[in-house]
């Protein structure tokens, strides 16, 4: 795992001694030591990944957000106090943080989409009002679906209207399952967004 940020930090081209502690690793990366980085990292990752994954329960998502907690790392090092608690203990409590986070916001994006398609359609009066009202709603989902990114597009109608599960979307189009979600939550909302501004 390399970080965007380290681009633009100070470079080491020596080698880092394995037998380094973890403050003296945190210490070298807070001046911008890519190496240092590199190693706490292979020391570290798994400690945090399971932490991550032990709250978020799912592989992809402890993926990500296990690279939000060592970017936190590259950016926070300098202000790392190791008389306040180890490296480890600092790990955990990111890790920890980083993770409740992300399940409260996929929590709060999964009730704005169960809240959107449970809206309440009441049955049309009779057969004429019936079919007005199908194809009202036919346009309209068509045009939200137009204003959608192909990507987007692509992602609600294999889970929508092909009946795939998001896993099976995620293989069918050769992309991670956080990124098929992301695509399908941001279209559902583009689609509502559609379906409220025609009624």
């Amino acid at each position: 795992m390399v970080s965007p940020a380290l681009s633009s930090r100070t470079s080491t081209h020596h080698r880092i001694p394995e037998s380094s502690t973890d403050a003296e690793l945190v210490r070298r990366i807070g001046v911008g030591d890519r190496d240092a980085y590199a190693l706490l990292y292979r020391r570290t990752h798994p400690l945090v990944f399971r932490r991550v994954l032990a709250i978020v329960r799912d592989h992809d998502y402890a993926e990500e957000t296990c690279h939000d907690v060592y970017l936190q790392v590259w950016c926070s090092a300098a202000g790392f106090d190791e008389h306040r608690g180890s490296v480890v203990t600092w790990l955990r409590t990111l890790a920890h943080r980083k993770a409740v986070d992300r399940v409260r916001r996929e929590r709060a994006a999964s009730d704005r989409d169960q809240a959107w398609a449970a809206g309440d359609y009441g049955p049309p009066a009779d057969h004429v009002a019936e079919e007005v009202l199908r194809r009202h709603e036919y346009r309209c989902v068509r045009t939200g679906l137009a204003a959608l990114t192909p990507l987007q597009r692509e992602s609600v109608l294999l889970a929508y209207y092909h009946d795939l599960t998001y896993p099976q979307v995620a293989e069918h189009l050769g992309v991670g399952l956080p990124a098929v979600k992301s695509r399908i939550r941001a279209g559902l909302a583009q689609l509502a967004l559609a379906l409220s501004a025609a009624v």
